[in-house]
Order: structure tokens, then C-alpha cells, then sequence
């Protein structure tokens, strides 16, 4: 079916109708151009095409030559001494791969709604190097990043027909991994017969709801065995490297995704008496007991992985350890707010709406309170 914003609809015949914008007057008059279909599918995927080879065309008259390119280097240098270096690596390679190569030429005079608005939708049909479409939050943030450029030219004081705003992507939500209780059970028991500093972070992560990057990054001073916490203040990631150097990425040690990631956690009592049976040293990296050497993330969800592998259970990536401590937390009881500053979230909305999943035996239980309610006279 049709979705609002498409203008694809089913005509009286029993067709369906796409329209788009064919191209614009030099007095600003719009032209439409229409497609027919016999399918909605077959409908939508004519009009895209259209839009593809129409785009060029919606594009009006201006005397401004501000190009895009211009601006858009003017706005990634002035983000580089406020995000992290792999954020701006991230909007650097969207820059390249999706948004110059079309926008870079262009006058900003020239980015209308109409513009935008198809090169996303072709990104989404036909963009990646196989030309296959890109998803729907790869689009979505590359958008985002279109958007910010668009808002700096204004603060600049230069004029944009659409700052982007305007655009809307319907973002696919992707389902999200979670050990079974039968699962976790198992991985426990695998965890626990091999006890490297592999297994050990991933128990740690499974019980404390860490990032993989938290974990790799967790020193021994950041434990306090007395107060039974730890204390998450950086995270240990692998960035590539824009500098001369040979190596095309590079080790980093940073602050955690946002201020509010920056968190104290309880420590639970069988995961405690784990790490002093495991400590060594009184300084360096938790899992290394090493002031110099580390785990990096990638090693650590490849042996995830294997610890899967040897539990019998289906592969999943290592934020589904995270995934399964909230819906263990929430199954168990825990206040939300808690279990929101556990995890480092801004909002409660956030844990839940994203981490928070109940399980099929909750939705049962909590049916079956309304058998109170059922009296047969």
C-alpha cells in the first residue's frame, strides 16, 4: 500500500499512478511527469527511475554560486575540535562516498526538497557498490549529515531553497538478538568451565550490560572491590587513520559514547569474586592484567563468537550481550530508571524503546492476571 509523501496511487482502472516532478520553468512552474503500473511494487520502482533521470532537471535558475563542496569542507573543519575523531572519520566517509559525488557541484541555491528528497530515495534503491540500495539507516544518516551542512550555510547567511528538514526516511527497524534464559544457561556454564580473559569479559559484559569497547577499555583502578562497582568512563576502539602513517588504522582510548555513558555499576557478587580470583596486578587492563597490552573489540566479538560455537548456541554479534542483561533486568523486576542509568541511556524512553524486549513467557504472565478478572455466576 501507498505511504504518505509517495504519490503513488491506485487508479479507478484497477492501475496504479506515480507522479513525480518532471522539471521546473524559469519562472519557478512546476512540471509533472507520470508513470503507470499494474503492481504498487512495479509502480514504485518506475518512479524512482524516473526520478533518477529527472533529477538534474528539478534543479531552478540561481546566480548564486556557492557550490555544496565549498561549504560542506567549511563545515566538517569546524566539527572536528567538538565530536571524536571517529565521528568525524564517520561523516568524512559519507561525504565521500554518497553525498559529494552528487551534491559536490552543485549551488546550494540549487538543493531543493524535490532534489533531496530523490537522491535519497535512489540511494535507497540504488545505491552501495553493487548497486543494490543502501539501508534505510545508512540513508538516513547520510541525510542527517546533509541536513547539518545545509544548516551551517544558513548561519552563514547564505540563502537554501530546503535545509533538508523536510525530507523524511522511513527507517526499517531490524530485530534485535536475544539469548533465550535456555541460551544464557548454557553460554554461563561454558563461560565459567574456561575461564580466560576472553570468557571472563563476557560474562562481565552479559552481567553488567558493558559495550565491547567498555570492556576493552576497563582498568583495574577503575574497580572498586570494597563498593562492588566499576567505574565506565572510556572506551577502547579501533579508528582508521587519516594521517601519512602506513598503518590505516590506529588504537584509540577515549570517553564512551555520550556524558551520560559515563556511569558507576554495581558489581553482582559471583561476577566480583570472578575478577579477584583473576586479578594479578594492581594497575593496567582488567582483562590483561597488562599496562601495556590490551584486548581490542574485534578480537573480543570474534571470541564471542567461539564461545557461542562451543555453547551450541545460533550466532548473534556481542551487543546482544547487552540486549539480554535488559530484558533479564526487566524479567527480573528492575525499575526502569535504574536499569536506564545501568546502561548509560539519556532518557528511560531510550531503554525502552530500544533494549527492552519482553519475552513471550512475560507478555503469558502478565495475560494471565486478568483470569482475576473472569467469574462465571
Amino acid at each position: 500500500m501507498s505511504r504518505k509523501g509517495e504519490n503513488i496511487y491506485k487508479r479507478k482502472d484497477g492501475r496504479w499512478e506515480g507522479r513525480y516532478v518532471k522539471s521546473k520553468s524559469p519562472s519557478g512552474k512546476t512540471q509533472y511527469g507520470y508513470v503507470y503500473a499494474k503492481t504498487y511494487r512495479d509502480a514504485k520502482e518506475k518512479l524512482l527511475k524516473a526520478f533518477a533521470s529527472h533529477s538534474q532537471q528539478i534543479i531552478p535558475p540561481t546566480t548564486n554560486i556557492t557550490c555544496f563542496s565549498v561549504i560542506a569542507s567549511e563545515w566538517l573543519n569546524s566539527t572536528i575540535p567538538q565530536v571524536k575523531e571517529s565521528t568525524v572519520n564517520k561523516y568524512r566517509n559519507l561525504l565521500q562516498s554518497y553525498i559529494l559525488p552528487i551534491y559536490g557541484d552543485i549551488p546550494l541555491s540549487h538543493i531543493t526538497h524535490d532534489f533531496i528528497e530523490c537522491q535519497c530515495n535512489n540511494l535507497l534503491l540504488y545505491g552501495g557498490k553493487n548497486k543494490s540500495g543502501l539501508s534505510s539507516k545508512t540513508v538516513m544518516d547520510t541525510l542527517s549529515v546533509i541536513r547539518n551542512i545545509l544548516k551551517f550555510a544558513v548561519r552563514k547567511g547564505i540563502f537554501v531553497p530546503c535545509d533538508g528538514t523536510s525530507v523524511q526516511i522511513n527507517q526499517v527497524s531490524t530485530s534485535m538478538r536475544i539469548l533465550s534464559s535456555t541460551e544464557q544457561e548454557r553460554l554461563c556454564s561454558y563461560l565459567n568451565s574456561e575461564k580466560n580473559p576472553y570468557n571472563i569479559g563476557i560474562l562481565v559484559c552479559l552481567f553488567t550490560g558493558l559495550r565491547v569497547g567498555e570492556i576493552c577499555a576497563l582498568h583495574w583502578e577503575d574497580i572498586s572491590f570494597s563498593e562492588q562497582t566499576l567505574y565506565v568512563h572510556q572506551t577502547l576502539q579501533r579508528i582508521q587513520d587519516k594521517s601519512c602513517s602506513e598503518k590505516k588504522t590506529r588504537i584509540v582510548l577515549t570517553t564512551p559514547k555520550s556524558a551520560c555513558s559515563i556511569r558507576t555499576i554495581p558489581i553482582p557478587d559471583p561476577i566480583l569474586k570472578i575478577l579477584n580470583d583473576h586479578q594479578t596486578s594492581r594497575k593496567g587492563f582488567l582483562l590483561t592484567n597488562s599496562e601495556t597490552h590490551f584486548i581490542e573489540p574485534r578480537t573480543m566479538q570474534n571470541r564471542f563468537k567461539i564461545a557461542l560455537k562451543k555453547s551450541e548456541i545460533e550466532s548473534a554479534n556481542f551487543h546482544a550481550l547487552r540486549h539480554t542483561f535488559a530484558t533479564r533486568c526487566v524479567e527480573l523486576g528492575f525499575d526502569v530508571k535504574s536499569l536506564s542509568e545501568i546502561l548509560g541511556h539519556a532518557t528511560v524512553n531510550i531503554t525502552m524503546n530500544r533494549y527492552v524486549h519482553p519475552t513471550l513467557e512475560m507478555k503469558k504472565n502478565n495475560m494471565e492476571k486478568l483470569s482475576a478478572l473472569f467469574t462465571v455466576n
